[in-house]
């Protein structure tokens, strides 16, 4: 049987164009039907289902995946070495774009080169992307904290409205005139969203 190379293109989300990486397939030489792409997120493998079915179902020992970064194949070190460890006990080659020395076919025998070099810059390179996303979200959670502090953006639910007729409602509840039932429903609120209102008259 032939091997083969597959070619593997994915972006974050829907609004994400994938073509810059389908245009580097193509200058290799790639075959349409050769190229599986994917909209989703890097977190969960699990969710990747053109992923999933590539690694688990179409790819065969002496095959090759292409990508074009590390990042395509996980969102974090942990996980890229995973699937990269993957792929090494199932011999599959992986060629990533970005890392030329992937990309080089050794003469017979010279293999062991290839494998001790870039296992290096497999563990260099995944140690900045994990990096650079760390750094990501500690600028997101300081822009958080940045206009929670100057009160831009508020966070979390947003705080039930009174109705109209609340005051004289809630007047006649605490008066003992009306039952907590009777209020609910003339107020139209539920049990948990009234008690919570009932309980800002308290402050």
């Amino acid at each position: 049987m032939t091997n083969k190379t597959f070619y593997y293109a994915r972006v974050s989300s829907k609004g994400q164009n994938l073509d810059r990486q389908i245009e580097k397939f193509k200058e290799l030489g790639a075959d349409d039907r050769d190229i599986i792409t994917e909209k989703e997120s890097g977190k969960d493998t699990e969710n990747r289902s053109a992923y999933k079915a590539l690694r688990d179902q179409m790819l065969r020992s002496g095959d090759t995946l292409v990508v074009v970064s590390l990042d395509r194949l996980g969102r974090n070190k942990a996980q890229i070495k995973d699937e990269l460890q993957h792929y090494k006990e199932n011999n599959i080659r992986v060629k990533v774009l970005d890392i030329p020395t992937t990309l080089i076919d050794f003469p017979e025998g010279q293999e062991w080169v290839m494998e001790m070099v870039n296992n290096i810059l497999i563990e260099v390179l995944g140690s900045i992307a994990e990096q650079e996303r760390e750094t990501i979200r500690k600028r997101q959670r300081e822009g958080i904290e940045a206009a929670k502090k100057k009160g831009v953006v508020k966070f979390g639910r947003p705080q039930a409205e009174k109705p109209e007729n609340w005051k004289e409602v809630y007047k006649s509840w605490k008066k003992g005139e009306i039952t907590a039932v009777k209020a609910m429903e003339l107020t139209g609120l539920t049990k948990t969203t009234f008690y919570k209102l009932a309980k800002t008259e308290k402050r």
